[in-house]
């Protein structure tokens, strides 16, 4: 692999900044590589190529020298003998503090792996939310690892390319930065699912072939139609990712063959009244998608995304997704908070009153919501969800009584804007009006609703509120008042599995003294290590291990998972309207699965039936809100059970099809149950799968592997 060399990287910095300390990078670069020497990277490759790498991946994106120093320099408290005085010392007190934010906590080897991730993300994000450029050497970082991952051991690259895939990237698009987050995405991709991947890029081969010039063609006469309005435009067309098409094909119920939007295109104009000007010429040529009109630019993203989205419809019925933004914008959509180091004041820097002006709210909020929920969250794991939940969801748009906007992921309910507002708010929360009317409180909410809270008197969170929220910090908040009546569940959770892992190793708790696993691990008693087992802190096998060290690598971990039965309900599923003696039946029109959010129906001599909130059956009972109970799963649904999910799949007529169908459930994880074909035809035929699965999103996973495959048209969850 060519390194960048010293003079390289400078001239790369100087470029866009004349000003920079010429003198302290290639100190840095002489530094780096001696505090390296002779260690090597998985590819044989000197380590100090990476650092090097690095920083030349931050100069696309013209940043600072001391963010170029940090760079060079971010891996050498923690791998070789340097200090952080040594770096304070040696290049300054901001570079030290930098690196310190890149560098990881110290290995907790006995605690499970998610664990010491837990941790080593709590101490980066507080890091990044005192200085959005640590988050900036860690995406490229990141970025150059994934680049090079092939190198590394197969079980170490799919958690590298999970982390990457749920951390990372949400991060990078958190401030804006499309370009890494995207490749990062890919990257991950095709680690993680590699037959997906290849899957749906030979598709995408095979649909660029038969279509030929076709997007080029469209694109140019766009272009064409704008330039006779006098609207002056560059208009790019691309396909989709396979990443992004993946996801679609996780979240619809189609196959590859009738995605609607695969092709995007870009329209770039010169101002912002130019934006509106070819909105108007292009839905007088070509009729547009209903409810697939956003206005990004009068209402920015959080992350200062700002654009006009309108899907149109092609020659054909394609439906083609359509972009519409000036050049700042699309620098901005790129780069993110990166596109805002410039010159001010006759100095090279960050310039956040610019960065503010080009969307009109401060980006780096997402990341100060994050650390609210590292401040108001207790466990690692638990907050770690959060996070990834604040993160992931799409945005909706609305407003307090005082017209005060509140920006909330897609699906938000009541409870999410009232914590979003403030704690107390929420935690006194006993009912809401949406737009002057009363509505319940797991209403969803949508662009452009005014949301007034409806306050009690006293500070009460019922335990069945998770399932009216999905923000982060909603969650958290309702997490930390039910979390000690969970504690027993966890605490019956993890002694039964550390009896079962024992049990296969021939031994007997009973028989045992734990102290020393207690003092090794830093716990405090017998009670609060079964609980962390039980909420996968502490690996059942490392305990075994410690107790018994010849045992190491030899222990084999209890997690047989229990199939969830009616006549065992209580366990599963807990609420308001689950009194002692009452019957739950689960709904067969839904099928409920472990992850999926749940509402319970009470009918006189039938009990409660359980069903997921977006069942069809539950128009039936909209008028009579005294049925409704809200429901959740329980942790022991959750993290030891598996249940039945039927998929109904139209397969296309050919040989060996079906084979290939119960072959990817396999791959996936899934158990074949049972299987009835229910129509065909002499192209395609209808089949009905009841299939084994963990949880909900298992089951989505399922789908979307089936959805890649050519021959299958499409799959969906039966719904009643």
């Amino acid at each position: 692999m060519r390194v960048l060399r010293q003079f390289e990287l400078v001239e790369m910095v100087k470029a866009y900044d004349p000003s920079a300390d010429e003198g302290l990078i290639n100190k840095a670069y002489v530094y780096a590589m001696k505090m390296h020497g002779s260690q090597l990277r998985a590819s044989g490759d000197p380590y100090f190529a990476h650092p090097i790498q690095v920083a030349g991946i931050l100069t696309d994106y013209k940043l600072d020298t001391a963010t170029i120093v940090t760079a060079l320099l971010h891996d050498v408290v923690e791998d070789t003998s340097a200090t952080r005085d040594d770096i304070a010392a040696m290049f300054g007190e901001e570079v030290a503090e930098l690196v310190e934010g890149v560098t990881k906590l110290s290995r907790l080897e006995l605690q499970a792996e998610h664990t010491r991730q837990a941790e080593n993300l709590r101490k980066f994000i507080l890091a990044i939310s005192r200085d959005v450029r640590v988050l900036l050497v860690k995406l490229a970082d990141r970025l150059h690892n994934m680049r090079t991952l092939h190198y590394v051991k197969p079980e170490k690259r799919e958690r590298i390319s999970r982390e990457t895939l749920e951390v990372y990237a949400p991060l990078g698009r958190s401030i804006g930065i499309h370009s890494i987050a995207l490749e990062l995405e890919e990257l991950a991709f095709e680690h993680l699912n590699p037959i997906a991947h290849t899957a749906i890029k030979r598709r995408l081969e095979a649909l660029k072939q038969e279509q030929g010039t076709a997007l080029e063609d469209v694109a140019q006469e766009v272009q064409d139609l704008l330039g006779a309005r006098g609207v002056e435009a560059e208009v790019i067309g691309r396909q989709k990712t396979p990443y992004s098409i993946w996801r679609k094909l996780q979240r619809k119920s189609v196959g590859f063959s009738t995605l609607s939007d695969i092709y995007a295109f870009r329209v770039i104009v010169d101002s912002e009244d130019d934006c509106y000007r070819a909105l108007g010429v292009i839905h007088r040529a070509w009729p547009m998608v209903p409810d697939r009109f956003k206005d990004f630019i009068s209402t920015p993203k959080s992350n200062n995304y700002r654009s006009l989205h309108t899907t149109l419809v092609g020659r054909g019925g394609v439906r083609i997704e359509t972009q519409i933004r000036t050049r700042e914008m699309d620098r901005i959509a790129e780069d993110g908070v990166a596109a805002h180091w410039r010159y001010k004041n006759k100095s090279y820097g960050f310039d956040r009153e610019a960065m503010e002006r080009s969307g009109g709210r401060d980006p780096l909020e997402n990341l100060r919501r994050l650390v609210q929920i590292i401040e108001t969250g207790e466990g690692g794991d638990d907050w770690v969800e959060h996070a990834k939940l604040e993160m992931f969801l799409d945005q909706v748009f609305v407003f307090t009584p005082k017209g005060q906007l509140i920006t909330l992921p897609r699906g938000a309910m009541p409870l999410d804007f009232a914590f979003a507002v403030h704690t107390e708010v929420g935690e006194t929360a006993v009912g809401v009006k949406i737009n002057g009317e009363l509505k319940p409180m797991r209403t969803q909410l949508t662009n452009g609703d005014v949301v007034e809270i409806i306050r009690g008197s006293k500070r009460e969170v019922p335990v069945d509120w998770r399932s009216l929220t999905v923000t982060g910090r909603a969650r958290s908040s309702i997490r930390r008042t039910i979390r000690s009546s969970e504690r027993e569940e966890f605490y019956k959770l993890g002694r039964t599995t550390l009896e079962q892992t024992l049990s296969r190793a021939g031994k007997r708790l009973s028989d045992l003294a734990l102290a020393p696993v207690l003092e090794t691990l830093s716990i405090e008693t017998e009670d609060a290590l079964f609980e962390a087992i039980g909420r996968g802190q502490v690996q059942a096998t490392k305990v075994v291990e410690m107790l018994f060290p010849a045992l190491k690598g030899q222990v084999k971990v209890a997690h047989d998972r229990r199939r969830i039965e009616e006549s065992e309900a209580q366990l599963y599923v807990r609420g308001s309207g689950l009194t002692p003696g009452i019957s739950i039946h689960f709904g067969h029109c839904c099928s409920p699965l472990p992850g999926d959010r749940i509402v319970g129906i009470l009918e006189p001599e039938k009990g409660l039936t359980v069903h997921t909130i977006d069942c069809g059956r539950l128009v039936e009972f909209s008028d009579d809100d005294s049925l409704w109970q809200d429901l959740q799963w329980t942790p022991r649904a959750e993290m030891n059970a598996t249940a039945a999910s039927r998929l109904k799949a139209t397969i296309r007529n050919a040989p060996g099809v079906l084979g290939q169908v119960a072959t990817q459930i396999g791959e996936a994880g899934g158990n074949i149950l049972n299987l009835v074909m229910t129509h065909r035809q002499q192209d395609f035929f209808d089949v009905e799968i009841d299939v084994e699965v963990r949880d909900a999103r298992h089951a989505t996973t399922l789908m979307a592997a089936l959805r890649a495959n050519a021959f299958v048209d499409s799959v969906e969850r039966v719904r009643g």
